[in-house]
């Protein structure tokens, strides 16, 4: 291979549209921008959402609610989840997401909650949150909750 093989991909290399160069090259006196208005002028940039003066969209959607921006969001993890490991296991966000519980944690982190019945003894499960009721009935099975920052 050498310099005279090789070549452009072709469309890649698309000539500019000469504007003003005389009536008989179609785009010649008013450049392709029309007569006279706002829009022929020089420097004028129209605005990414302008709608030609019509209301815009953004102001006729009903707002209702709040999106609070410092929220936390958990991954939740519910206790008859857990029951996938065996007894005396280390249960955390690797062993969760190897046994596909979890599919990503979440910017918050992971949170145990207590919906359904756990079967599973002696679970040392850690993770970012845990709410009352799961962290009792792990503790009433001889498991221990570690809170990971």
């Amino acid at each position: 291979m050498d310099l005279s093989t090789l070549y452009s991909t072709p469309g890649s290399n698309k000539r500019a549209k000469r504007l003003g160069r005389g009536d008989s090259s179609g785009k010649g006196g008013t450049s392709g921008k029309g007569t006279k208005g706002q829009m022929a002028r020089k420097g004028h940039k129209r605005k990414v959402n302008f709608e030609g003066g019509q209301m815009p969209l953004i102001r006729r959607l009903p707002k209702r609610g709040f999106k609070n921006p410092a929220r936390i969001e958990f991954s939740p993890v519910n206790l008859a989840d857990l029951n996938g490991f065996e007894d005396g296991c280390e249960v955390d966000a690797a062993a969760l997401i190897t046994l596909g519980i979890v599919k990503k944690t979440a910017k918050g982190g992971i949170k145990i909650l207590a919906k359904g019945d756990l079967t599973a003894k002696n679970l040392k499960v850690k993770a970012n949150a845990f709410s009352d009721a799961a962290k009792a009935k792990i503790e009433e099975l001889g498991g221990t909750c570690e809170v990971v920052a």
